[in-house]
């Protein structure tokens, strides 16, 4: 049933520490998310977003409960199962983690490193990526030549070279302008939606709201149906 789902998370809970110094952080998270949709998550700090979202993306092992991406279960999966997954996701965090040393296309094509794409292949595609987020004109640049906006475009072109079927991002405009920031959710909406894409975006951003099929809402590690 569970195939018609990008996302399905079924009773999850999670913990931090062992024995006498376990906390609690997730409590029984329910959540499905179908493909093509973008789902925006709010919250305050330290509820428990950037944690789900890890789990969702084969960074965290599941510890209790089940969590399945494209209809694969990960708790308990195996390293090399976690990897096959993992290779279906893109992910856009907060800092844009670039590399300083590489240029705007090489960043770009590190993310195609473990896909099986010829070299002619791989240069369509990073042109037509970096195309897309109006950066065709920066291929040479450094990330220290480059705005905060232009970094997180980067960012984007990067997450979604490898054409993944989910798009997680954390926090993606935090560290940008109004405009900037906006621009960039609606650059990442318009993209998603050409390749068919599922996006998860954690965010304290009330300003891009309106740009999400739906809102969901997490405090205390406990996730609501609807943002408060």
């Amino acid at each position: 049933m569970s195939l018609q789902f990008a996302i399905s998370v079924t009773q999850l809970n999670h913990y931090y520490g062992q024995d006498a110094l376990r906390k609690q952080v997730l409590f029984d998270i329910n959540l499905q998310v179908d493909r093509g949709e973008i789902v925006i998550m709010t919250g305050p700090s330290g509820s428990g977003k950037t944690t789900l979202l890890t789990l969702m993306g084969g960074l965290r092992s599941p510890q209790e409960g089940s969590l399945k991406i494209l209809g694969q279960e990960l708790l308990d999966s195996i390293p090399d199962q976690m990897t096959l997954i993992r290779r279906n996701i893109g992910y856009i965090f907060q800092a844009h983690n670039l590399l300083n040393f590489l240029t705007v296309y090489q960043n770009v094509e590190m993310a195609l490193e473990l896909h099986d794409v010829t070299a002619e292949e791989a240069d369509r595609r990073i042109r037509e990526v970096l195309d897309s987020v109006g950066l065709s004109h920066r291929l040479d640049y450094y990330p220290s030549d480059l705005s905060g906006g232009q970094k997180q475009r980067v960012a984007i072109a990067r997450a979604l070279v490898g054409q993944p079927k989910i798009i997680l991002a954390d926090e993606p405009t935090a560290a940008l302008d109004k405009k900037s920031g906006r621009d960039v959710v609606e650059i990442m909406e318009k993209l998603a939606k050409q390749q068919g894409c599922t996006i998860l975006l954690v965010t304290h951003d009330n300003r891009i709201l309106d740009l999400a099929d739906r809102i969901i809402y997490m405090e205390d590690g406990v996730l609501m149906p609807r943002a408060a």
